[in-house]
């Protein structure tokens, strides 16, 4: 074999392991292992952009139970994080979750699909059992607090995201711009994420806050009958 296409072959080889140690070294060790993670994310979804696009994708009667209530921020979840990466569905098949536990979480999260699973992707990655995650998940959004003015926003809110983070840290003690991010679909505001430790403490995510919503302004739906 000529010796520039042995070396070429080599060369592509280098490269490939170099991509593949790459991704094993993005991808933590303890991947998936319940109970070994570093924080949480707090995902606060803001329901009424969820429910126009649930309208525009012709889904709205998927999302009735949410979408006929006058929500603002409701919880899309409380996720186990790495400090790269997070872990998903650590147990197959995931311990069924009590019909009784997910009823009582419908005040927080208004749709039994979405506690299912969230249960099935997010808490059995949490090493706690269904009723202790979704204690965590009632103590975490006590933990964060929502500007009053949103509650009950009566019109469409045009805001920069840095300002929308600058409102919750302004009510919450201990949150900084380094602890929270927005998270943005098409022009609407989609989520605020606030980072905590395991003891409910507000702390740093870095890589959270890289996945953050790159435009200047969001779009915030009114809430319904606000």
């Amino acid at each position: 074999m000529h010796r520039s296409i042995i070396i070429s072959r080599l060369l592509i080889s280098l490269a490939l392991i170099i991509v593949l140690a790459g991704t094993a070294s993005a991808q933590d060790r303890r991947q998936n292992a319940p109970g070994e993670f570093d924080f949480y994310v707090l995902a606060l979804s803001w329901s009424p952009s969820f429910c126009e696009a649930a309208a525009e994708r012709g889904n709205s009667g998927r999302s009735q139970a949410q979408c006929s209530r006058p929500y603002s921020f409701v919880v899309h979840g409380l996720w186990p994080q790495y400090e790269r990466g997070f872990p998903e569905y650590c147990q197959r098949p995931s311990p069924r979750l009590d019909r009784n536990i997910m009823t009582s979480m419908l005040d927080l999260m208004p749709a039994p699909g979405l506690i299912f699973n969230e249960w099935d992707k997010h808490g059995t990655c949490s090493g706690l059992s269904a009723r202790a995650y979704f204690e965590t998940t009632r103590k975490a959004r006590a933990a964060v607090k929502i500007p009053e003015e949103l509650l009950q926003l009566s019109e469409q809110k045009i805001i920069a995201p840095a300002d929308l983070e600058e409102a919750f840290i302004k009510i919450n003690p201990g949150l900084s711009s380094s602890a929270i991010s927005v998270t943005c679909s098409s022009r609407r505001l989609s989520e605020v994420r606030v980072c905590l430790s395991k003891d409910m403490q507000f702390r740093a995510c870095d890589e959270i806050d890289r996945r953050a919503c790159r435009r200047d302004e969001v779009v915030m739906p009114p809430v319904r009958g606000g």
